[in-house]
């Protein structure tokens, strides 16, 4: 099998319950996620629909949380209890203003102001260096806030939901602040030869129509090109997001052709997989390095772990269906590809998920723990939607976060290549 044929899911061990459902859910599903023609009709039923309020990053419920700012936020180290119960009373009020439900929205907001008075507790939480950014934060919060009740009072509810993300932009920089004084572990020293990103990183990229494209068109409106932005994580991540920096600062996209769209995902990355007369070696399908191709190790993460997973499954690990700390709920979320049974086979292909909440539903989506999800698309995801095969990266660039790579130094690759 090639890294293309890769997204083939195997079902979980027969130990867990609704271990027979769940067989057939992973066989409809890895039907989907073959290189063969597929069949756009939705598979049977994974199952009750599963995932949480929206702060929780995916588990058991009724609501799926398919914001990718939110699951940033959720999947940041070292924050405290006070910022996320500011963040889920924000996060609340945004969701209710936008279902133009003034009154839930006006308690969740009281929620929220008072997290926020536990100020005190949420400093105590940032390193002294980042103190002055915190407190402007908070200051731009607690002012967010005082306008949003304004603007529900005043039956203005457009205007109140942009405070709110005014507000809820400065909770991320709070969060931010104080996973700053996270000490992030190196990965396991047998990776020593692959670099690997602490923190977090975002990369621009611009799409342009193949020859028999023409133009973009998302839902009536023509693009000559596309522009997305995408934030990869390495706090649960750092390998997967670490390869994938390494190779875009490289500008080992840079030209290269989307080479599945199926309605499903957008993947890309195969360099054996372009088109004739491309140089490329059809036996190599990854990033050569040394002359042979660098491959990576599976890495996963369950939510509240402090480290991730890897060379191994949810399931490989006694743990399916657990929550995973960066879930595949979003529209664009990033994925990295794999053939079927080898967990260390990721080299260079990637993949956008086009979520369906219907289809994959978050916590029973059979990605989540099979499949490293090491970012998400931040703005322009919904002009993925008509993307097809033959459609070209012009290009792809670290714009922030490439000094958090780390590269691994010259005695570990002397070994890596003996």
């Amino acid at each position: 099998a090639t890294q293309t044929d890769a997204m083939r899911l195997t079902p979980p061990p027969s130990t867990f319950a609704g271990a027979a459902a769940r067989s057939l859910s992973a066989a409809a599903l890895a039907a989907l996620l073959s290189v063969s023609s597929i069949t756009p009709s939705v598979p049977p039923a994974f199952g009750p629909a599963a995932a949480q309020a929206k702060e929780l990053a995916s588990g058991s419920g009724s609501r799926v949380n398919k914001d990718p700012i939110s699951l940033l936020r959720l999947a940041l180290p070292r924050v405290s209890k006070e910022a996320r119960e500011l963040q889920a009373g924000l996060e609340e009020c945004q969701d209710n203003l936008a279902r133009l439900n003034g009154q839930v929205a006006s308690s969740a907001l009281q929620k929220a102001k008072v997290a926020a008075g536990k100020s005190g507790a949420m400093l105590k939480s940032v390193p002294p260096a980042k103190a002055a950014e915190a407190q402007a934060a908070l200051d731009t919060i607690n002012a967010a806030m005082d306008e949003v009740g304004a603007k529900i009072a005043a039956s203005r509810q457009g205007e109140a939901l942009a405070a709110t993300e005014r507000a809820l932009g400065a909770v991320t920089q709070l969060q931010e602040a104080m996973a700053s004084g996270y000490a992030q572990p190196s990965p396991p020293k047998e990776f020593a030869s692959l670099p690997y990103l602490k923190g977090r990183a975002t990369v621009d990229l611009v799409l342009q129509p193949g020859k028999e494209h023409g133009q973009f068109d998302v839902e009536g409106k023509l693009y000559k090109q596309l522009e997305v932005k995408m934030v990869v994580d390495g706090y649960t991540s750092p390998i997967t997001a670490g390869n994938f920096v390494d190779l875009v600062r490289r500008g080992f996209y840079n030209g290269m052709h989307i080479q599945r769209s199926d309605g499903f995902v957008v993947q890309t990355g195969d360099p054996s997989n372009e088109l004739e007369g491309s140089g490329a070696d059809a036996k190599k399908n990854g990033y050569v390095e040394g002359g042979k191709v660098r491959k990576i190790p599976l890495e996963v993460m369950v939510r509240g772990d402090k480290d991730p997973i890897y060379s191994a499954t949810f399931d490989d690990d006694g743990r399916g269906g657990y929550a995973a700390a960066m879930p595949f709920n979003s529209y664009g979320a990033l994925g990295m590809a794999r053939e079927e049974y080898d967990p260390d086979s990721a080299s260079s292909q990637w993949f956008w998920l086009l979520f369906d909440s219907d289809l994959t539903p978050a916590g029973k989506n059979l990605l989540d723990g099979r499949y490293a999800c090491f970012g998400y698309t931040v703005d322009g995801a919904r002009l993925l939607s008509d993307v097809k095969e033959g459609d070209i990266i012009a290009s792809a660039k670290v714009s922030s976060g490439e000094s958090n790579l780390v590269l691994p130094t010259a005695p570990a690759l002397a070994v890596a290549a003996e």
